[in-house]
């Protein structure tokens, strides 16, 4: 009789210690793998933004612009500011920038009078201008000079944030008239759809 009171005695501890276990693992106290799961979640980064800073949206609609004096038309990105300072027409949004300069020209620019006339120019204008590589392309209205550089972006009026800006700058021309044309915004910035749209459908008038 006394071994068999000994085994139940035992069997009842051992049945103790294992509902004591399963208890404490069910707990809502924050000690169970479900926390820690939750804990490692809390430190991850926010999804990032499907338009990164900068990025000209997939959708964004395009309408032609045709300067008052005429002359050619181009289509620029619908909605975003338009300003003349000095005579220049310039259409913003957030960080992008078009700018469209005029001027009569007795002669066609070349890589070579863009490299030694335009960069020189730039280069006092632009905070911090570097890498500029000049080269012939070819659009819809024929043949450009584009020159690519990069640079500073004037602080934000609000926050005075300074954005590294990459810049495209075509030079068109035709019977005396040149247009320039530069498109710019944040060097990360994956607009070469967009830009591509704006300079393929300049077309002279």
């Amino acid at each position: 009789m006394k071994r068999v009171r000994t085994l139940v005695v035992a069997g009842l501890v051992l049945t103790a210690a294992v509902s004591a276990g399963c208890s404490g693992s069910g707990s809502g106290h924050g000690s169970g793998p479900g926390s820690s799961v939750s804990a490692v979640r809390s430190r991850l980064p926010a999804p990032a933004d499907s338009n990164p800073a900068g990025d000209i949206p997939d959708n964004q609609a395009f309408v032609v612009f045709r300067p008052a004096g005429g002359g050619f038309t181009l289509k620029v990105p619908e909605g975003w500011a338009q300003s003349a300072p000095g005579g220049t027409t310039v259409f913003t949004d957030k960080l992008n920038r078009i700018e469209i300069a005029t001027a009569a020209s007795a002669t066609a620019p070349t890589v070579q009078s863009v490299t030694a006339q335009a960069v020189p120019a730039l280069r006092q204008r632009v905070a911090h201008f570097t890498a500029p590589a000049a080269s012939q392309v070819s659009r819809h209205a024929g043949s450009a000079v584009l020159l690519t550089y990069q640079g500073d972006s004037p602080p934000d009026a609000v926050t005075g944030k300074v954005v590294r800006d990459a810049f495209e700058r075509y030079a068109f021309f035709r019977q005396g008239h040149e247009v320039d044309l530069t498109l710019s915004g944040p060097v990360h910035a994956d607009n070469v759809d967009p830009w591509r749209l704006v300079t393929d459908s300049f077309t002279w008038q």
